[in-house]
Protein backbone atom coordinates (compact mmCIF):
# COMPACT_ATOMS: atom_id res chain seq x y z
CA UNK A 1 0.00 0.00 0.00
CA UNK A 2 1.47 3.21 -0.73
CA UNK A 3 1.20 6.03 1.25
CA UNK A 4 2.41 9.85 1.00
CA UNK A 5 3.38 11.35 4.66
CA UNK A 6 4.04 15.26 5.08
CA UNK A 7 5.50 16.54 8.08
CA UNK A 8 6.78 20.01 8.46
CA UNK A 9 3.47 21.90 9.11
CA UNK A 10 2.89 24.18 12.44
CA UNK A 11 2.19 27.44 13.97
CA UNK A 12 4.74 30.81 12.79
CA UNK A 13 4.34 34.03 13.30
CA UNK A 14 4.48 36.15 9.75
CA UNK A 15 8.35 36.75 8.00
CA UNK A 16 8.35 33.31 9.46
CA UNK A 17 9.69 29.77 7.30
CA UNK A 18 8.83 26.41 7.89
CA UNK A 19 10.17 23.54 5.75
CA UNK A 20 7.55 20.87 4.77
CA UNK A 21 8.51 17.31 3.65
CA UNK A 22 6.32 14.26 2.16
CA UNK A 23 7.89 10.95 2.08
CA UNK A 24 6.93 8.28 -0.18
CA UNK A 25 6.31 4.82 1.70
CA UNK A 26 5.26 1.77 0.29
CA UNK A 27 6.25 -0.64 -2.51
CA UNK A 28 6.78 1.40 -5.66
CA UNK A 29 8.21 1.13 -8.88
CA UNK A 30 8.43 5.23 -9.79
CA UNK A 31 7.60 8.80 -8.59
CA UNK A 32 6.69 11.13 -11.71
CA UNK A 33 5.11 14.58 -10.82
CA UNK A 34 5.02 15.65 -7.40
CA UNK A 35 3.06 18.57 -5.98
CA UNK A 36 2.31 20.74 -2.85
CA UNK A 37 -1.15 21.83 -2.85
CA UNK A 38 -3.18 23.68 -0.06
CA UNK A 39 -6.47 24.37 0.94
CA UNK A 40 -8.03 27.44 3.06
CA UNK A 41 -10.99 27.40 5.05
CA UNK A 42 -14.06 27.51 2.74
CA UNK A 43 -11.66 28.12 -0.47
CA UNK A 44 -10.79 25.25 -3.41
CA UNK A 45 -7.55 23.07 -2.99
CA UNK A 46 -5.18 25.21 -5.18
CA UNK A 47 -1.32 23.57 -6.33
CA UNK A 48 1.09 25.70 -4.93
CA UNK A 49 4.49 24.39 -6.42
CA UNK A 50 5.39 21.27 -7.95
CA UNK A 51 7.09 19.43 -10.61
CA UNK A 52 5.56 18.16 -13.58
CA UNK A 53 6.10 14.80 -15.29
CA UNK A 54 9.57 16.37 -17.42
CA UNK A 55 10.98 17.72 -14.59
CA UNK A 56 9.56 21.18 -14.72
CA UNK A 57 9.05 23.64 -11.78
CA UNK A 58 5.98 25.40 -11.19
CA UNK A 59 4.90 27.92 -8.60
CA UNK A 60 1.67 29.42 -8.10
CA UNK A 61 2.32 33.36 -8.60
CA UNK A 62 1.32 34.06 -5.42
CA UNK A 63 4.09 31.94 -3.84
CA UNK A 64 6.75 33.01 -5.93
CA UNK A 65 9.66 34.48 -4.73
CA UNK A 66 9.11 33.14 -1.29
CA UNK A 67 8.82 29.30 -1.92
CA UNK A 68 10.91 27.14 -3.18
CA UNK A 69 10.44 23.75 -3.69
CA UNK A 70 12.61 20.48 -4.10
CA UNK A 71 13.06 16.72 -4.61
CA UNK A 72 15.17 13.99 -3.68
CA UNK A 73 14.78 11.22 -5.64
CA UNK A 74 16.84 8.75 -4.51
CA UNK A 75 14.85 9.41 -0.98
CA UNK A 76 11.04 9.59 -3.42
CA UNK A 77 10.50 12.65 -1.08
CA UNK A 78 9.44 15.75 -1.51
CA UNK A 79 9.95 19.38 -0.20
CA UNK A 80 8.47 22.44 0.33
CA UNK A 81 10.93 25.44 1.76
CA UNK A 82 8.10 28.63 2.78
CA UNK A 83 10.17 31.44 3.61
CA UNK A 84 8.66 35.35 4.08
CA UNK A 85 5.23 33.57 5.41
CA UNK A 86 1.53 35.64 5.11
CA UNK A 87 -1.24 35.04 7.11
CA UNK A 88 -3.06 34.18 3.49
CA UNK A 89 -0.50 31.18 3.50
CA UNK A 90 -2.42 30.06 6.55
CA UNK A 91 -4.00 26.04 5.07
CA UNK A 92 -3.72 22.51 5.09
CA UNK A 93 -0.73 21.72 2.89
CA UNK A 94 -1.17 18.19 0.76
CA UNK A 95 1.37 16.34 -0.64
CA UNK A 96 0.24 14.58 -4.59
CA UNK A 97 2.38 12.14 -6.42
CA UNK A 98 1.67 10.41 -9.99
CA UNK A 99 3.08 6.66 -9.07
CA UNK A 100 3.72 3.40 -10.42
CA UNK A 101 3.19 0.45 -8.48
CA UNK A 102 3.33 -2.34 -10.90
CA UNK A 103 5.28 -2.97 -14.56
CA UNK A 104 3.26 -1.93 -17.24
CA UNK A 105 0.76 0.45 -14.89
CA UNK A 106 -0.01 3.51 -15.59
CA UNK A 107 1.16 6.47 -12.86
CA UNK A 108 -1.72 6.49 -10.01
CA UNK A 109 -2.36 9.49 -8.50
CA UNK A 110 -1.91 9.60 -4.75
CA UNK A 111 -2.40 12.11 -1.63
CA UNK A 112 -1.41 12.49 1.35
CA UNK A 113 -3.67 13.66 4.40
CA UNK A 114 -2.22 17.07 4.74
CA UNK A 115 -0.45 18.94 7.15
CA UNK A 116 -1.90 22.02 9.09
CA UNK A 117 0.32 25.86 8.28
CA UNK A 118 -1.26 28.45 10.51
CA UNK A 119 0.21 32.21 9.74
CA UNK A 120 -0.26 34.03 12.82
CA UNK A 121 1.04 36.89 15.03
Amino acid sequence: QVQLVESGGGLVQPGGSLRLSCSVAGSILGVYAMAWHRQAPGKERELVAGFTKGGEIKYADSVKGRFTVSRDNAKSTLYLQMDMLKPEDAAVYYCNADITTRTGWQPAPYWGKGTQVTVSS
